[in-house]
């Protein structure tokens, strides 16, 4: 009866794969998505590919170890080294953030927010990150200090824990308090803590100006102007979007294979005080990039879709393998970026 029902499963995914295939394949042909797709079962990929172009100019095809940013993805890991902080006995997370950062900048801000109410984006701590320091580019944004600047004066948008209100400002102060607490630069922090334990070698946030090979280049149609001008707008390099080098809340490298020695890592349980993969439903975007991650679904699949292309160029694509798999929409309660 086993070997039965593993053949019949076995048939039930491949029948579902040409379907989601020929689904992505017309939307590579209209331009709607570019990147890699994974689908793993039981940790193990049944199906992956890779479509269009890491780097149009150069006539540089996307493969399956190539790098994409994954957006707010990165705020994951964020959450992690949090939680790793906290079981530690290094950080309350139910306390204030002035008791964990003293000297905060904004003294209204830390007497009145909790660290959970950042991670849970309750906080009402805001900001434009993506603004350019002034008198100067985006690409000049290149630590975490960099981006605080930007932020630390702004006052609260509304009482803590009054309402949710998605905040990379929040993640900022998060990094840098990952910094303070542990000695370590934040990056330094979760490649040491969360990548080498995961086997994640292909993951980073690298400078705009100096990335490795085989990453891909980020394509819009002209970011939050796209909607008005239609598919039909040109597509360019989305380089003049990002900042120097990506942070806390977001902007990172990753390839889909070490996606999903994350996930494969948190079954294991090789990374300490992280969530189980069912927890995992997260998805960052912006201009030029999107990126989607799905672990321990029904029937034991994880989804992972990345793209340099505007969203929801991953997000439409991870759909469309959900409703050839059968899967029920994404649960409540499940970790997002």
């Amino acid at each position: 009866m086993t070997l039965i029902y593993a053949v019949l499963i076995a048939a039930q995914a491949q029948t579902a794969a040409a379907s989601w295939e020929a689904a992505v394949d017309s939307l590579v042909k209209r331009e709607q998505f570019s990147g890699v797709v994974l689908v793993a079962r039981n940790g193990v990929p049944l199906t992956e590919r890779a479509y269009g172009m890491a780097d149009r100019e150069a006539h540089r095809a996307n493969d399956l170890e190539t790098a994409f940013n994954i957006g707010s993805i990165n705020k994951f890991f964020t959450q992690i080294a949090i939680t790793q902080l906290a079981a530690a006995g290094t950080l309350d997370i139910d306390s204030s953030l002035a008791r964990a950062w003293p000297d905060y900048p904004n003294r209204e801000t830390a007497r009145n927010v909790t660290i959970r109410q950042i991670l849970d984006h309750t906080s009402g701590i805001q900001g434009n990150i993506f603004a350019a320091p002034p008198g100067k580019t985006r690409h000049d944004v290149r630590s975490l200090n960099d981006y605080f600047d930007l932020i630390k004066h702004e006052p609260l948008e509304f009482t803590p824990g009054t309402r949710e209100q998605y905040s990379n400002a929040g993640y900022i102060v998060l990094g840098l308090l990952i910094e303070r607490l542990s000695g370590q630069s934040y990056y330094d922090y979760v490649r040491e803590h969360i990548f080498v334990p995961a086997g994640m070698t292909r993951t980073g946030s690298w400078f705009v100006d100096s990335l490795p090979p085989n990453t891909a280049i980020g394509y819009t149609r002209g970011g939050e102007r796209a909607a008005e001008a239609g598919e039909e707008a040109p597509v360019t390099r989305n380089t003049d979007f990002l900042p120097g080098r990506g942070s806390s809340a977001g902007g990172g490298y990753a390839t889909a294979h070490d996606l999903l020695r994350l996930l494969n890592a948190l079954r294991a349980h090789t990374i300490a005080h992280a969530p189980a993969a069912g927890m995992v439903g997260i998805a960052g975007g912006a201009p030029g990039l999107n990126a989607a991650m799905e672990g321990d679904l029904q029937g034991g699949y994880d989804v992972i879709v990345l793209a340099n292309l505007d969203p929801p160029a991953a997000g439409a694509v991870s759909r469309v393998i959900r409703q050839s798999l059968g899967l029920a929409p994404p649960q409540p309660g499940r970790r997002r970026g």
